[in-house]
């Protein structure tokens, strides 16, 4: 079906799988798009409809209490299901860009990209920052425009906007027939069916009508005149103007189908998921030191790209979201840690949907797992059957706000440093100790992540904190030779702190502490970057 020549034949196991991620702006309906994906994989009976009232109004994706209070998703989830013959492992991610250092991470463990946007707002300034991201790494992106049941923009006008802003080409897989109130479904252009869209019940799924191309005199029966001569004129312009669907190009990053729908009245996500199975990649090479594991290696290998603490308040557990790089893993297994070189026996992986869990007997390279863990595994980790490979890619992010914190009650300093060291190893949040005087200073990409934390430090672990102003605005990891790392350190004490691997960071108030620091020490790299790594 795919040219895949660049690749090597991966056992049908893992050919079946499709990883991806679901990106989009805040409100773009991603939440909801999830829940139907669910839905028609038979993992959920009933869409938690996003808009109903009270217990039904929690989305199956978003577990933390915050999230279901706000009806926003702050924490990047996993989910596993089939779909026809493929075995779907979606990580939906946070689309509030408070939290895109989640989400970048969360783009390195996946092997594609749903990009949903919404018919009325285009491409917005969240979808195209993460789009950016897509780009660095040449994902395979997948487009659907959502919320065509409401007033939304003329469908040329949103292509061009994705090719302009986006430096994409876009191939249109659907075109919708009428708009907002009058949309009445879809003219599926890859296999010239008409698809409807039923109203009255959201939970069911569209009815498709075969016809013989445009020319079938079937139509007119199902879609009213006025609706159906502009229909007849629009896809004749896209077939002239706009590319046909080249699947090489989709693989490569190049190109765009981009399917129309209404995820709440359940329209057009069968259509987009028949899509991912058949133009989304397979299982892809990850890029390691001291070389890349593919796939269809029979040796088992993951690693860590995300970390969740206390997902289960009841237990203080700490989940490592594990994505499966190579071979096929099975419950039971020993593998070696390869940061600690200590071996860990796999016991009780689990598969997610949601939140719900369930042991995971077995898994392939493609799949993500979770591994319950006090500590041991961290962001970046990297597990294998024996050999020292570390996956490399991950990025952490200087954080752009710093706030000092203390504890309500000064008697519980300690569980402070517990809580803030949790948070700094699931990558919630940059915990940095100065070395002149105590307490620590906590940095974040946006300001509504301190609120997250507060809440979640005195729900997790009963502790009020308040966080206050710090003198500093960034921070940079400092690197170069041992003897002039040493010189700066001492001559800048005042700026100086560790984060919580123990690495040296300099805290700035200014741009011009570091181009002061550029100056005076030529030798020294300051980065506002740092791989997770061992």
């Amino acid at each position: 079906m795919l040219d895949t020549s660049n690749q090597p034949t991966l056992p049908p196991e893992i050919a079946r799988r499709r990883t991806f991620a679901i990106i989009s702006h805040p409100d773009a309906g991603k939440t909801t798009l999830t829940e139907k994906f669910l839905l028609y994989g038979g993992a959920i009976q009933m869409a938690g409809q996003v808009r109903a009232k009270g217990e039904a109004r929690r989305t199956r994706s978003d577990f933390m209490q915050m999230e279901k209070d706000r009806g926003i998703s702050v924490s990047a989830s996993a989910m596993s299901f089939d779909y026809g013959n493929f075995r779907f492992n979606l990580v939906d991610t946070p689309g509030h860009s408070d939290f895109s250092e989640d989400t970048y991470r969360t783009l390195t463990a996946v092997d594609a990209a749903v990009m949903v946007i919404d018919g009325a707002k285009g491409v917005e300034s969240q979808t195209q920052k993460l789009f950016e991201v897509c780009r660095l790494r040449d994902l395979p992106i997948l487009t659907f425009c959502n919320k065509m049941d409401r007033e939304s923009r003329d469908t040329f006008e949103i292509i061009d906007e994705i090719q302009e802003m986006l430096a994409i080409d876009v191939t249109p897989a659907a075109w919708p027939i009428g708009v907002g109130r009058d949309f009445i479904g879809c003219y599926d252009m890859l296999r010239d069916r008409l698809e409807l869209m039923d109203r009255a019940d959201r939970n069911k799924v569209a009815e498709s009508i075969e016809i013989n191309g445009l020319g079938d005199p079937k139509l007119a029966e199902h879609v009213p005149e006025h609706l159906l001569d502009k229909l007849l004129e629009e896809v004749e312009m896209a077939r002239e103007l706009l590319p046909a669907l080249d699947p090489q190009a989709v693989l490569e990053g190049h190109m765009t189908p981009i399917w129309f729908g209404s995820a709440i009245n359940s329209f057009g996500v069968k259509e987009l998921m028949e899509g991912i199975g058949a133009y989304g990649p397979q299982p892809q090479v990850q890029s390691a030191e001291p070389r890349q594991i593919s796939p269809d290696e029979k040796k088992v290998a993951g690693f860590v790209f995300k970390v969740q603490a206390n997902m289960d308040p009841k237990h203080r557990d700490r989940v490592a979201f594990v994505r499966m790089a190579s071979g096929h893993f099975k419950r039971g297994m020993k593998l070696t840690h390869v940061r600690s070189k200590k071996p860990m026996a796999i016991s009780n992986p689990v598969l997610f949907l949601a939140s719900d869990r369930e042991l995971a007997e077995e898994a392939w390279a493609g799949d993500i797992i979770g591994i319950p863990n006090h500590g041991q595994l961290r962001i970046g980790d990297t597990l294998t059957e024996g050999e020292a490979i570390r996956v490399t890619g991950i990025p952490s992010f200087a954080p752009e706000l710093l706030q000092g914190v203390r504890a309500g009650d000064p008697m519980k300093a300690k569980h402070l440093e517990k809580a803030l060291m949790q948070f700094a190893e699931e990558g919630a949040a940059k915990v940095f100790k100065p070395s002149i005087g105590s307490g620590f200073i906590v940095g974040v990409v946006g300001a509504l992540q301190f609120e997250v934390l507060a809440s979640r430090i005195e729900m997790e672990y009963g502790l009020p904190v308040r966080f206050e102003a710090s003198q500093f605005t960034s921070a940079r990891w400092v690197s170069g030779d041992k003897a002039e790392v040493e010189k700066f350190v001492n001559a800048n004490k005042q700026h100086i702190a560790h984060d919580h691997d123990g690495d040296i960071v300099y805290l700035t108030r200014l741009q011009w502490d570091i181009d002061r620091v550029v100056r005076d020490y030529p030798a020294l790299n300051l980065t506002a970057t740092k791989e997770m790594m061992t």
